[in-house]
């Protein structure tokens, strides 16, 4: 399996790409940081194998 994390650039909270992706848009979980975190924050690439292998990424 691909491993595919985004980190806030605020405050290096690492969050998976398949919360991103149900989320799309969403505030960092990180304590106290108010920086937004976008599923097309992650590299074209990451975001094209993510979507091409969703079913990984299922919990």
């Amino acid at each position: 399996m691909h491993i595919i994390t985004h980190t806030c650039s605020d405050c290096g909270t690492v969050v998976a790409a398949n919360e991103l992706e149900a989320n799309r848009v969403m505030k960092c979980p990180g304590l106290g940081c108010q920086s937004v975190l976008r599923f097309d924050d992650l590299p074209a690439d990451d975001r094209d194998f993510f979507l091409d292998n969703r079913e990984q990424y299922q919990l």
